[in-house]
């Protein structure tokens, strides 16, 4: 997969492209942009939420457990010298304690918590 960016309309404006989607992408009016869409650590805490809430709810459904419904909040920042996502899950149904557990240990496993957690490198070749 392949993810491009071109200038958006406005001053700071982005626009990814992600396959067939098209995204905005934008600083903050403070930061000299116009706050036309999310900032680019919103968009790392989106994939985090996002990917929590579908691995999990996939591992769920194919276990056949009463999960009705899972809410993910992802509030991040600069704390010191580290970036920190504080992610809150929760698990909306007829749970037991341990499959809530399971679903918090799935959690952790999601792709992008596994990306993030993991050894990453970033390769920049200016074209």
């Amino acid at each position: 997969m392949e993810v491009r960016t071109h200038r958006g309309e406005g001053k700071l404006q982005q626009v990814i492209e992600i396959g067939p989607h098209r995204v905005l992408t934008d600083a903050a009016v403070e930061s000299g942009g116009e706050a036309s869409g999310p900032e680019p650590h919103d968009l790392l805490a989106a994939a985090l939420a996002a990917c929590t809430a579908l691995t999990v709810t996939m591992y769920a459904r194919r276990k056949g457990w009463a999960l009705d419904d899972i809410a993910v909040a992802v509030k991040h920042g600069q704390e010191g010298a580290a970036y920190v996502l504080r992610r809150t899950i929760r698990y909306i149904g007829a749970l037991s304690a341990e499959e809530a557990q399971r679903l918090t240990d799935i959690a952790n496993k999601c792709p992008v918590h596994k990306t993030l957690t993991g050894q990453m490198q970033i390769l920049t070749e200016v074209a």
